[in-house]
């Protein structure tokens, strides 16, 4: 072939991959709009809304997989993984608030790189909901995510690759800092408690002291 012809031919094919590429950007939006959507619902407790947009996601993260199958460096660029791990993130965060049990990453259709990943993020997302519970006053619920956190984080931790096969030193250490605010969080709010039931029950003798005194 004359290079003119190399050339045509090259340009050829990556005008085609230039076409998939965008078509997929597109895809990828999406999904990181409705995995954001349905997160959202949920920390306002719309689980039906939440559901109705993981759905969707989940037919868009199969049609990306099809349209990019013959193009695996597409696939496993960092736009994908990034759609992908939202979609993990989004999906774990409303099994573990209707009490159901986690996919695997073969039923949600990702990579298990992302799917890690995702599980990082997933901690980030369970902090919200602990803050949220704490805000409200419910102490004893807001403990209970604390200790799920902390079992997510440990099992995080027993993962150890290479930055070329998943970057997950970094949602390590991002999972550890999240971890020791929630646990001051969740310590300062414990001793708050108590002070508060101490004073209350210190005002509540005086309370009865002072009737005991006006009834003799």
């Amino acid at each position: 072939m004359k290079i003119n012809e190399v050339i045509a031919r090259i340009k050829e094919v990556l005008d085609e991959k230039d076409a998939i590429r965008e078509e997929a950007l597109q895809i990828t939006r999406e999904i990181v709009r409705l995995s954001g959507d349905a997160i959202k619902a949920m920390h306002r407790e719309d689980m039906e809304l939440a559901r109705e947009r993981l759905e969707k996601a989940s037919l868009l993260i199969e049609e990306l997989k099809k349209k990019l199958k013959e193009h695996e460096d597409l696939y496993y660029s960092g736009y994908v993984q990034t759609a992908n791990q939202e979609f993990v993130e989004a999906t774990l965060l409303y099994r573990y608030l209707t009490n159901k049990d986690f996919p695997s990453f073969e039923e949600l259709g990702v990579p298990p790189q992302d799917y890690i990943l995702g599980i990082g993020d997933f901690i980030g997302e369970l902090r919200r909901h602990f803050l949220i519970n704490l805000m409200q006053g419910k102490l004893d619920v807001a403990e209970d995510i604390y200790k799920f956190m902390e079992n997510v984080y440990e099992e995080l931790m027993t993962l150890e690759y290479p930055k070329g096969l998943v970057n997950i030193r970094q949602k390590q250490d991002q999972a550890r800092y999240i971890l020791e605010k929630t646990l001051e969080d969740l310590t300062r709010a414990k001793i708050n408690r108590s002070v508060e039931e101490k004073i209350e029950g210190f005002l509540n003798v005086r309370e009865d002291s002072k009737y005991s005194e006006k009834t003799e």
